[in-house]
């Protein structure tokens, strides 16, 4: 058994962003978070690789602002 799991829970995503499941919930909602529905009860499962790809696009955009508002002038 791997040390990582490869699916996380709404609840674990919530965990490793700080942030609470309602806000999890709505990422995946919305698209910004990739995640899969499974069981009967259409319980959402979310890859790893899937949660560090949302952080990396998470990092280019504070990025991209960052340089963006460094390149407007005053």
């Amino acid at each position: 058994m791997p040390a990582t799991p490869r699916f996380l829970t709404l609840p674990d995503v919530a965990e490793v962003l700080n942030v609470t499941v309602r806000q999890v919930y709505a990422l995946v909602r919305s698209g910004d978070l990739r995640g899969i529905q499974i069981g009967g009860r259409g319980q959402w499962r979310i890859e790893n690789s899937e949660l560090e790809c949302y952080i990396e696009r998470q990092y280019a955009r504070a990025n991209a602002a960052l340089t963006e508002e460094q390149d407007s002038p005053s």
